[in-house]
């Protein structure tokens, strides 16, 4: 392990305001480090200015020579006329030299013109081991399966490799400059929010990915599941400066807790000892017999170093959901349910229900139409087919995960304002306090706030509703930790029903009583939380892999064509005549590729007897290691033939 970043008594201003004070923090070469804190803290900033994308004020910021640093910000997302493929192969440009210069290298070994001089001839072989080494070395024989492998990761396949990228969304160009960026490998990974336009599948490939990256991690992410996951050092930056801890983000929450309760339990105790001490001076100070030792404890006082009363959390939003009566039993009933974004649907025949009280999550992959179904529910948007109805006495509340209502001109006490004109302003600005709109920011106009602003007012706006059902689409979008975290303890005290979309798993978990899995073909109910949804999605694919075994087994295939066949029904003969037929054409497959191997092993044979070839050491290196690679799959073919024959 060597250090390859250090920052210590960093300082940032912008303008008079002071940003970032005293920041420490160090980076060692495998480390995984999140930095969190409140939104506005200065989390953003400390990272633009260690990618030196923004200056600091006074402080070192300290580098080893050589070290290389990749730098997601938030939403940054490719600009290019390149197709996808074309533009990650831009990151191994001098990997393709290197492949250049060795295919003209083994041009010049195989022209006879070079043969007759010896010299020049094993200068050129010198020369050819050296890139060849080269090559090897940075990765030039896997770099295209890196790119693939990447991309399959983010969700691009194969056909999207030609697209231009200037055609695409801009989730879709976010995710691809982070896949251009993981394939850069720097020493030193910065990630702000890369979490982002990713759904719960490529959360998971992104978390494996990482964990075994080579370089060190330093990320700002709101999702804790994937922090815990990840990473194991925490900085947090709280009041303009940092403090370390070490372990995950569970941990460091522990931590936190343990510390703020230690330094509480110190300083009362040390109150104590100041108060004991200035009731002794104050009654025996004038007493001739006790004065001196009066003086001995104003003395003690003077020196004595006084702590400073320990800071606790920060102010937070204080919220809570409520509603005006209860809704019948039967909240929600859907069947045969097809929506779309034009005239093509993109699932159909979905079927759910929810019951009074319960808490529904939405979970399927970016595109299949949650969303869709929400604007749907709300009568945003028409049903392509099917039925759905509300029970009696449901009121609705919608949060819209674009915040689309908010961009009025307004100002933020009178977006709540205008909708509730009977209440008092003081009753207003008391709900917008419980939301941390306090003072002066009450008059800011409502299309200037930031994202995590304008969620917090349209959650002010939802509590103020009062309704019995909420519709939530990603309610935590743009909440940093702590609002999130608040946010769910309301929602789990809310004594009505929701159904919500997220990609907020460790949000899910806490909240899901059931998980309804979209898919282009129907929904599937799981009856738990997230992580029971994870379970029975891992026991349904080992499942389904034993059966798939055990259908190709040929012991299953003969037992169900030959042993039983007057005990069958006509689906089960029509499923063994199915697999025997399969069979038979893997075996006619395998029995094809070994002919043709075959001929090639033999062929290169031929080829290592001719004097031309056996004298060109690297001609017969190349036709060896060759044959050994027909050998070998030759043998795994053989294998499988043996299985089915």
């Amino acid at each position: 392990m060597m250090i390859i970043l250090q920052v210590n008594q960093l300082t940032k201003y912008f303008g008079a305001d002071l940003i970032l004070s005293n920041i420490k923090l160090e980076v060692q070469s495998k480390d995984r480090i999140a930095l969190v804190g409140r939104n506005g803290a200065g989390k953003s900033t400390l990272l633009k200015i260690i990618s030196n994308q923004l200056s600091f004020d006074s402080g070192d910021l300290i580098k080893p020579k050589g070290v290389s640093i990749g730098y997601l910000a938030q939403d940054t997302g490719l600009q290019t006329e390149r197709s996808i493929w074309d533009e990650m192969l831009t990151v191994f440009t001098g990997l393709r030299e290197l492949e250049t210069q060795m295919r003209t290298l083994e041009a010049k070994m195989g022209d006879p013109a070079y043969f007759e001089d010896e010299t020049q001839y094993a200068r050129i072989l010198k020369e050819y081991d050296e890139v060849q080494e080269a090559f090897k070395q940075k990765g030039g024989f896997q770099y295209e399966a890196d790119i693939r492998s990447v991309l399959h990761g983010l969700r691009f396949s194969e056909y999207d490799y030609q697209t231009p990228i200037e055609t695409l969304s801009g989730g879709q160009r976010t995710r691809l400059a982070l896949a251009k960026l993981l394939l850069t490998k720097p020493d030193l990974l910065i990630l702000d929010e890369p979490t982002n336009h990713l759904d719960i599948d490529t959360l998971s490939w992104l978390e494996n990915y990482l964990q075994g990256y080579p370089g060190a991690l330093l990320i700002v992410s709101h999702d804790r599941y994937f922090l815990d996951k990840v990473v194991n050092i925490v900085y947090e930056i709280s009041r303009k400066q940092s403090a370390k801890f070490i372990g995950n983000y569970s941990k460091y929450l522990e931590q936190k807790a343990e510390q703020y309760e230690r330094d509480m339990k110190m300083f009362e105790k040390q109150q104590d000892e100041i108060a004991k001490l200035q009731d002794f001076v104050a009654k025996n100070l004038a007493r001739a017999s006790t004065t001196k030792r009066a003086q001995s404890r104003r003395k003690q006082l003077e020196k004595m170093e006084v702590m400073d009363r320990p800071k606790g959390d920060e102010k937070s939003a204080s919220i809570m959901f409520d509603i005006d009566r209860q809704s019948g039993n039967d909240v929600l009933k859907a069947r045969d349910l097809a929506v779309s974004y034009d005239t093509n649907p993109v699932f159909r025949q979905v079927d759910f229900s929810m019951s009074r009280g319960d808490s529904v999550a939405l979970v399927g992959p970016n595109g299949i139409g949650k969303s869709t179904l929400l604007k749907t529910l709300v009568g945003k948007l028409k049903p392509l087919e099917g039925t759905f109805s509300f029970g009696a006495n449901v009121s609705i509340s919608y949060y819209d995960q674009q915040q689309a209502d908010l961009t009025s001109n307004k100002s933020v006490l009178a977006e709540l304002w205008d909708e509730y004109p009977q209440k008092m302003e003081k009753e207003i600005r008391t709900v917008l306090g419980n939301f941390l709109f306090s003072g002066d920011d009450v008059l800011k106009p409502v299309s200037t706030l930031s994202g995590g602003e304008k969620a917090r007012l349209a959650l002010s706006k939802l509590m103020m509703e009062r309704s019995n059902v909420l519709i939530l689409d990603e309610p935590t979008n743009h909440l940093d930790l702590d609002s999130k975290e608040i946010l769910e303890n309301a929602l789990i005290d809310y004594p009505g029903t929701i159904l919500f979309v997220s990609h907020d798993r460790y949000f899910i978990n806490r909240l899901a009583t059931k998980v309804y899995e979209l898919s282009t073909d129907g929904a599937t109910e799981y009856l738990g939380d997230y992580d029971y949804y994870v379970e029975k999605k891992e026991e349904a694919l080992e499942l389904e892999r034993l059966e798939a075994e055990t259908a190709t087994s040929k012991k299953v295939t003969s037992a169900a064509v030959n042993d039983a066949p007057e005990k069958m029904s006509y689906e089960q003969e029509k499923e063994a005549k199915r697999l025997e037929r399969q069979r038979k054409r893997r075996v006619e497959e395998i029995e094809k590729e070994m002919e043709e191997l075959e001929q090639k092993i033999e062929h290169n044979e031929s080829e290592l007897c001719l004097p031309e070839v056996y004298q060109d050491h690297e001609k017969v290196l190349e036709l060896n290691t060759a044959n050994e690679a027909f050998q070998e799959r030759l043998l795994e073919l053989m294998e499988e033939w043996e299985e089915l024959v």
